[in-house]
């Protein structure tokens, strides 16, 4: 979950009193939040680039509180502050928005359809910032871009001093090699492919590297220019020095540009609700009228909308285990900042505010109700039904049979579900291996680019990792493969297996047959080819040696893998110099 950073001083401004830390941990603890901790600037610089590096840094208490990743409101101190506040019983805000005589416009051009297609503004007008209210205002952007714009990939924002720029603004794609600008603290012009450039390879820039790839390869990149052409800002990217905001800064312009126009309303929602409280007309936010050229479509934003949703005292009360009548259910959602009001004895009206995005389901509004009535305050009790639980027959049979296999001399390897795309094909010899992977369609790792297919490539990797240790080496795995499957809601399948790999100086091949054996004797399955039990046959597989492999076949002649030894082009592969024998079966079939 999102941790923020306050100063004590910063939080006693804002909640009118000095708490104590005691005081304050308990006040968080009754809102459903955690103090996580009480640190420093220069305690935390200390702890993580050692004394030097914070000689000069401050030691005023900083306190480290943890949000529900839910609770976009509560990301910065104004938010915080402000939802304490009327949970210990002060009025809620009411947000407005003041339609000006003329509205500013944002023209949104069709070319920026294929990059990031949407885009919401809004003015805070008059507002007066001090250092750290400002400081504020920046880390809410941050914490904002990282979570709901899931690191700018969904949604972006960029503020700007609207007395440095003039309206009507233009939203458009260009040609990067014909975009020219002075970046954000920079002194320099830069064309904007060689900005990419110079972020995603020059170390001081760190920061900006992760978000250069979600554009650096399309033809045109977004822009935002206002109406004499001066770049405002290339999302998701940077924003121009020329209209950077300060603490001199008395209009905000704020544009949230996205490939997901929710997210660009909820995250402008959140920004202009938290911080127009410091404007002149408290809480009140200029809207901005954003025009599509592609339909002519228009488009006022923010709404800043009141949702009402009717939730029943029957079902809140059985969500949360109370007995509480309407009045008090009421009386604890005002307490949560939502708006309750008694429709009759068993429905009551939420009135939901433009803050409170998280509120989706009457689900959410029982869990504000939990919140307020006090979750120490929920008396324990046993449930009023009896049920007996039993093990997934499948889940037992495998854990029965681990046992069994342990206790006859192999050792149990657990492997990850995730492997690259050259162990499950090139590795194996086998082309057609990735035919019915479940592929990670991004990858942060080589190491985990496919959901495995088979057991084999983990227990190699096993082996060679260990290939010191004295021989012979007897090694299993019971595990989970995934597979592609078109009949299967979810368009893949899990697929019980058992593999075995047996190294020694010599193949061992009947060692893994006896191996074989035994397991189907613990499955009480016996050798039969009329169907009853199971066989092996002689079958040449691309990942074992022509003429030392064999399909094994189980009841009603059904195919369920291979034994044999592996090829040594396999076995190369993984880094491996003795024999191996292996075997790998599918154990659905028998249960």
């Amino acid at each position: 979950m999102p941790t923020i950073g306050v100063k004590k001083s910063v939080i006693d401004r804002h909640f009118g009193r000095v708490y104590t830390e005691e005081e304050f941990d308990n006040l968080c603890f009754e809102y459903g939040l955690e103090l996580d901790e009480i640190t420093s600037e220069k305690a935390a610089v200390e702890k993580e680039r050692g004394a030097a590096a914070a000689a000069n840094l401050s030691n005023e208490e900083i306190y480290k509180i943890e949000i529900p990743a839910n609770r976009y409101d509560l990301l910065c101190i104004e938010g915080l502050a402000r939802a304490m506040k009327v949970f210990k019983g002060e009025k809620q805000p009411r947000y407005h928005v003041d339609q000006p005589a003329q509205l500013q416009k944002l023209y949104v051009k069709k070319e920026v359809a294929e990059v990031r297609p949407f885009v919401v503004a809004a003015i805070l007008r008059d507002i007066t910032f001090d250092a750290d209210s400002y400081a504020s205002f920046i880390d809410l952007q941050d914490k904002l871009h990282q979570n709901i714009c899931r690191k700018r990939t969904l949604a972006s924002m960029g503020t700007h001093d609207l007395d440095t720029i003039e309206g009507p603004f233009t939203y458009t794609a260009e040609d990067p090699k014909s975009i020219n600008f002075v970046p954000l603290n920079q002194t320099k012009s830069y064309r904007a492919d060689e900005l990419l450039n110079t972020y995603a390879t020059d170390p001081l820039y760190g920061h900006l590297k992760p978000y250069v790839p979600i554009i650096q390869d399309k033809p045109a990149y977004p822009v935002i220019r206002d109406k004499n052409g001066k770049l405002c800002s290339l999302p998701p990217i940077i924003n121009s020095d020329h209209s950077k905001i300060s603490l001199k800064t008395k209009n905000v312009f704020i544009e949230v540009t996205a490939t997901d126009l929710q997210k660009a309303i909820v995250v402008l929602d959140t920004i202009v609700a938290m911080f127009s409280q410091y404007a002149k007309k408290q809480f009140t936010v200029e809207p901005v009228e954003v025009i599509y050229e592609s339909d002519g479509h228009k488009e006022v934003y923010p709404k800043l909308a009141y949702r009402t949703q009717r939730v029943t005292v029957e079902r809140m009360n059985n969500k949360m285990g109370v007995n509480l009548d309407a009045p008090k259910i009421g009386d604890l959602l005002t307490r949560m900042g939502l708006e309750a009001s008694v429709i009759d004895a068993n429905t009551v009206e939420v009135t939901i505010p433009p803050n409170r995005h998280d509120i989706l389901h009457e689900c959410d509004v029982a869990e504000d109700v939990g919140i307020a009535f006090g979750y120490n305050n929920l008396v324990p009790k046993l449930p009023e039904s009896n049920t007996v639980a039993q093990p997934f027959e499948l889940n037992a049979v495998s854990d029965l049979l681990r046992a069994e296999v342990a206790m006859a001399g192999w050792t149990e390897a657990l492997n990850f579900a995730l492997c690259s795309r050259d162990d499950v094909s090139t590795k194996l010899r086998d082309p057609a291996g990735l035919d019915r992977a479940v592929k990670i369609s991004n990858p942060k790792t080589f190491e985990f680019q496919v959901a495995r297919t088979t057991l084999l490539p983990g227990l190699l990797k096993t082996l060679a990792s260990n290939r010191d240790m004295a021989l012979p080496l007897k090694l299993f795995e019971c595990q989970d493969t995934i597979l592609k499957d078109d009949e299967a809601d979810t368009g893949a399948k899990n697929e019980r297996r058992l593999a075995a790999v047996y190294c020694n100086k010599a193949a061992g091949f009947e060692i893994m047959h006896g191996f074989l054996d035994r397991v189907m004797r613990l499955l009480d399955v016996n050798p039969a080819k009329d169907g009853s039990g199971y066989h092996i046959e002689a079958e040449d597989a691309p990942s074992f040696f022509p003429g030392r492999c064999a399909a094994v076949y189980g009841p009603k002649n059904v195919k369920i893998g291979h034994v044999g030894v592996l090829h040594p082009e396999v076995l190369t592969a993984f880094g491996i110099s003795l024999p191996v024998t292996a075997l790998e079966i599918n154990l659905e079939p028998f249960i």
